[in-house]
């Protein structure tokens, strides 16, 4: 859809697992370009009360079992692997119209090209057009909302806050709102804030006064917190972006079309965990592998990558919505208590 690859910013840092993010780099050749974008001692997770005092810590252990890395940075490396000319950007899908076996799909872009094929994958994202074409489910609401804005050159400018996050991810959370600030390259902390609110609150509010939105978004948060963990929203340096939660639903379906899949976020989208985009990830190299394994004949290659997928995208979803909702529900405080305390045992127990 975008007009080049640096038509926008590609968001913050993910977290690449080592059992299907990796996986996916491993089969692509690519594990030494991702190493060199690899933002060493980011796997460390801070844990706060909203007055400021540490609940607890996880330390990075340099094992690179879940490194963070830089959305664009990513996208970039996977880009250049590429043939040139194989990406045709400007491409916004319009509307798809699926054959029947006797016609090719047909995709409308747009920019008012259409092309026709007899293959087609939907990695389309949460709004795909690709899995609207097979009636499949759109996405719903969550009920929670995150307000991001950055802070730059945070060791000269943001020293308070620097120490607050420390080299990776700081969470403190009160029921149903709390500040997520996380250390990223070149000196940045993305904070996002938190918020359960209904969509009408967000329509309400002028986000392109920084000041305003910012101040308006802090008081939100209620009382008791620490003026260092507001500064982080408070002292925000660019126009805060409020990002609704969507997800599809659990055990949704889509028509299966001969000669259409979906993967990625088409596919299973679920409220940020760190998951989606490793999942992802991962249906592209399995589908590849199924269609390699069976390049005349795509349905068979199709069925045995669903067989896989399907399965594990339910479970990987029920897992990613209780996983949300603990860690930023409403009894989010005392489960990261009870994490930390499950994790000094096991760490005790271990030693």
């Amino acid at each position: 859809a975008e007009a080049s690859p640096s038509g926008r910013t590609q968001g913050g840092q993910l977290d690449i697992h080592d059992f299907n993010g990796q996986v996916a780099l491993q089969q692509c050749q690519l594990m030494d370009e991702f190493h060199s974008i690899v933002n060493m001692g980011a796997e460390a997770m801070r844990f706060l009360n909203p007055d400021g005092e540490l609940v607890g810590e996880i330390p990075d252990d340099g094992e690179l079992s879940n490194p963070e890395v830089l959305r664009g940075e990513l996208r970039r490396i996977l880009i250049e692997s590429l043939p040139h000319g194989t990406i045709q950007w400007g491409h916004k899908i319009a509307s798809v119209t699926p054959g029947d076996g006797h016609r090719p799909h047909v995709i409308n872009f747009a920019n008012g090209s259409s092309v026709s094929t007899e293959v087609l994958i939907g990695a389309d994202g949460a709004w795909s057009r690709v899995r609207a074409s097979l009636n499949g489910a759109m996405p719903e609401y969550l009920g929670t909302l995150w307000v991001e804005t950055f802070l730059h050159d945070v060791e000269k400018n943001h020293p308070q806050s620097a120490a607050l996050v420390g080299s990776g991810a700081m969470l403190a959370m009160k029921p149903g709102r709390g500040i997520f600030g996380h250390r990223e390259a070149n000196d940045v902390i993305h904070t996002y804030v938190v918020l359960k609110k209904p969509l009408e609150w967000m329509q309400s509010v002028d986000f392109s006064d920084r000041e305003r939105a910012l101040t308006l978004v802090a008081e939100q948060l209620g009382q008791g917190w620490a003026p260092e963990l507001l500064e982080l929203v408070t002292r925000g340096e660019t126009t805060p972006v409020a990002r609704p939660i969507w997800g599809l639903p659990l055990e949704h379906t889509w028509d299966r079309v001969p000669g259409i899949m979906l993967i990625g976020d088409a596919a299973h989208l679920t409220p940020p965990d760190g998951d989606g985009a490793n999942w992802a990830l991962y249906d592209g190299a399995q589908l590849a592998q199924a269609i390699a394994a069976t390049p005349a004949d795509i349905d068979t290659a199709f069925n045995t990558f669903a067989e896989q997928m399907l399965p594990r995208s339910a479970a990987s979803s029920t897992e990613g919505y209780q996983s949300f909702e603990q860690t930023f529900g409403y009894n989010a405080p005392a489960n990261l208590r009870d994490m930390m305390n499950r994790t000094k045992t096991y760490g005790h127990q271990h030693q």
